[in-house]
């Protein structure tokens, strides 16, 4: 599930992803599944960079 997936992981897997669609290994019907999850990797990331971002503004808000 990608809700369990670390921040590096989804970032590498995303790298990875690019990487295929720039080096033209994807067909088209792989590269919509993989812009899918592309998108899902995004996501997850953003959420988990924006969380990690109020865990450390809280933090120093409290010294």
């Amino acid at each position: 599930m990608i809700e369990n997936k670390k921040y590096e992981e989804a970032f590498a897997e995303l790298q990875a992803i690019v990487q295929k669609m720039e080096s033209d290994e994807l067909d088209i019907d792989q590269m919509s599944e993989q812009l899918k999850r592309a998108q899902e990797l995004i996501r997850l990331c953003k959420e988990k960079l924006t969380k990690t971002d109020e865990e450390i503004k809280k933090i120093l808000a409290a010294k």
